[in-house]
């Protein structure tokens, strides 16, 4: 999966959106990348890797970071193309 957009599950750190650059063991490297602080539209984290989310304009997605490294990752997931375009059409959510 490197070099591809996924969608990385965190234990404690949250879910987040970017480009797999390495991964070893739970520590996930990412680069372009989005947290999902909150989402709508989409069931699961599972149905927001195939689909995307079908309410972006409720959905809490942050800034873009250039790169960023997840500790503790439990779960990465292959985005589709479709989740893709969905996700990153979503506004940055900022103060």
């Amino acid at each position: 999966m490197e070099n591809k957009k996924v969608l990385v599950r965190g234990d404690r750190s949250g879910v987040f959106f970017g480009e797999l650059i390495e991964r070893n063991c739970q520590e996930v490297e990412l680069k372009n990348c989005r947290r999902i602080w909150y989402w709508d539209g989409a069931a699961s984290i599972s149905q927001l890797a195939k689909e995307g989310t079908k309410i972006p304009d409720n959905c809490k997605f942050t800034v873009t970071v250039e790169k960023i490294i997840i500790t503790d990752a439990i779960e990465i997931i292959l985005c589709t193309d479709e989740s893709i375009t969905s996700i990153e059409g979503v506004k940055e959510w900022k103060y």
